[in-house]
């Protein structure tokens, strides 16, 4: 067994230098690189619990053959991640091969727990002080500002499309929906209020991130319209459009029960096809979910390839 000198310390650069190179990069690795693999251990293992529970013979019995809606689906599915990377890009010159980390917090926000891939983010970019030395102020920003620009969008759909819900009698408790509303309007208000020390990006980054997180919701929303209508297209865009929108609408309400019951009624009452919205919609349900369990192994893979050589 390898033995450090005398008096010498783990810490020393000297004595680390004389260690066996594996060794020595494993004394070199931080808390920050201890928790990134944590992380995507825990995305793994999601992984394979979630694998278990797919039927990947019925999903793939309801795929579309449209090669324009798979497509359309791959361009809707990393258009998070590419709105990231657009922003991380102006903020920290973040390079072409940081898309990965990227895909890596989109898949673990999803198979894990809200906001871990942010602080995947985090410690990713703790590991490269080159590209940006104090990380966590950037990521606050950026996180705190998506939720506030889908809470902008909410409010602004609430507007519009209450006298539409009000006539559809989905069982939607006016009182809960205000509630739900009065959380949106007090969260919102009190970040503006405590901005000046919630945010530490310059004003003009935050006007920019604004906009791309803006750019992106309406994206997404207009996308997967277009994705249901390739794969239903007996049915116009114009309103799987407007379906798409109630859709997000009803996501972001807090405090609001059996969303998914209201947005099968909303669907039903504006479309019709019962039978063909359901299976469509758990078609696509399953389709994004097998998508998160392969990018997940993928991105494992990658990672534990990049340990390997290191």
């Amino acid at each position: 067994m390898y033995q450090l000198a005398p008096g010498a310390s783990a810490t020393d650069p000297i004595a680390t230098a004389a260690l066996p190179e594996p060794v020595a990069a494993l004394r070199e690795r931080g808390w920050a690189w201890w928790l990134g693999a944590a992380i995507s251990v825990a995305i793994l293992v999601a992984v394979i619990l979630q694998l278990r529970q797919v039927d990947f013979a019925r999903v793939r019995a309801m795929l579309p053959a449209s090669p324009l809606f798979w497509i359309v689906f791959a361009i809707s599915y990393l258009s998070a991640p590419a709105a990231d990377w657009v922003i991380y890009r102006r903020l920290w010159r973040i390079p072409v091969s940081g898309f990965g980390a990227l895909l890596r917090k989109l898949v673990g926000n999803e198979l894990l727990v809200g906001y871990v891939g942010e602080l995947y983010l985090y410690t990713w970019a703790r590991r490269r002080t080159g590209m940006t030395s104090a990380p966590f102020g950037a990521i606050k920003d950026v996180a705190i500002l998506s939720a506030m620009i889908a809470n902008a969008v909410t409010l602004a759909l609430v507007i519009l499309a209450y006298p539409l819900l009000g006539t559809l009698h989905l069982g939607l408790d006016t009182r809960t929906l205000l509630i739900s509303v009065s959380v949106i309007v007090a969260t919102s208000t009190a970040i503006l209020f405590l901005r000046k020390k919630l945010f530490s990006l310059p004003r003009r980054d935050l006007h920019f991130v604004a906009r791309v997180h803006l750019v992106r919701i309406v994206m997404t929303t207009g996308l997967a319209a277009l994705c249901w209508h390739l794969a239903l297209p007996g049915v116009e865009l114009q309103w799987w459009l407007l379906l798409a929108t109630l859709r997000m609408l009803l996501s972001r309400l807090p405090l609001l029960p059996n969303k998914d019951i209201v947005f099968a009624g909303l669907a039903v009452f504006l479309i019709g096809r019962d039978a063909e919205i359901g299976a469509l919609m758990t078609m696509m349900a399953s389709l994004i979910l097998v998508t998160h369990l392969f990018m997940g192994l993928l991105l494992a893979a990658s990672e534990a390839r990049g340990i390997g050589r290191r």
